[in-house]
């Protein structure tokens, strides 16, 4: 089975590229599964039912988020009506939503996607480790190919991650800082790993903004308004290639998009 795991999706910016783009990747390359994380999708903060549904139009299959989720009032009641749109499995338990999205294929081939948050510098959530562990356990025997989406600040915890599940999933790979890493490769458990895909949106910005008023703030220390950019725009994911018989990663790779 070959996923697809596309990085944060930020903005118009975002959102266009895929639309442009998604169908030809899914062709040429074999795609089973879409998976993108959509937290940053509305102007950058958040995520509405209108631009979630826009989204699965796009060819999305399931989305994953993290800490912006909640940026929009009117997401709270579509989690709960829309289960392929997930967020953080660490949240505590009367959050709206759910971490965890089993997606079947076509060929009714079965994929568990997860999401989780990390607690360094981040809003204060149950222990994502431990979770990780309460939701692997409900997972069917049968359903072997699993993806988690690890939302987290600092490269210690998501590195730690990928070890405490190597061998227990078929990929982790880190979001949330929106630049993409270069430690792509499969651990020796067997699990495929990269501490960050990268964001989906406007590099010609500060991860994803514009530039001069995140200057101004830096050098005044001063509140900004911030607003999402629209330069630049580059697709940022990895494609996972996973022997369906046993949950293990075969292979791992960076594939990038720029706009037109």
């Amino acid at each position: 089975m070959k996923l697809l795991f596309i990085g944060d999706i930020f903005g118009h910016a975002g959102r266009s590229i895929v639309a442009d783009h998604l169908a030809d990747i899914r062709a040429s390359q074999g795609i089973d599964v879409v998976i993108a994380n959509g937290e940053n999708s509305a102007a950058g903060f958040g995520i509405t039912p209108n631009i979630a549904e826009d989204l699965f139009r796009s060819g999305i299959d399931v989305m994953t988020s993290g800490n912006h989720i909640w940026d929009k009032r009117d997401i709270y009641d579509y989690l709960s009506r829309q289960p392929r749109l997930i967020r953080p499995a660490n949240y505590p338990v009367p959050a709206p939503g759910s971490g965890l999205y089993i997606h079947e294929t076509r060929s009714g081939a079965k994929c568990a996607v997860m999401n989780l948050q990390g607690r360094v510098y981040m809003a204060n959530t149950d222990c994502p480790f431990r979770k990780i562990d309460q939701v692997l356990a409900g997972i069917p025997e049968e359903v072997k190919v699993r993806f988690v989406d690890f939302h987290a600040e600092v490269t210690s915890e998501k590195v730690a991650m990928g070890w405490y599940l190597d061998g227990r999933v078929s990929a982790m790979v880190g979001t949330h800082t929106h630049i993409p890493t270069a430690d792509t490769r499969i651990l020796p458990g067997g699990t495929a790993y990269q501490t960050d895909c990268g964001m989906t949106g406007p590099y010609d910005s500060v991860i994803g903004v514009e530039k001069e008023p995140v200057i101004q703030k830096f050098l005044t220390a001063m509140p900004i308004k911030m607003e999402a950019a629209k330069g630049c725009v580059e697709l940022h994911s990895v494609i996972v290639d996973v022997d369906e018989a046993t949950g293990k990663a075969l292979s791992i790779r960076r594939h990038t998009v720029k706009g037109d």
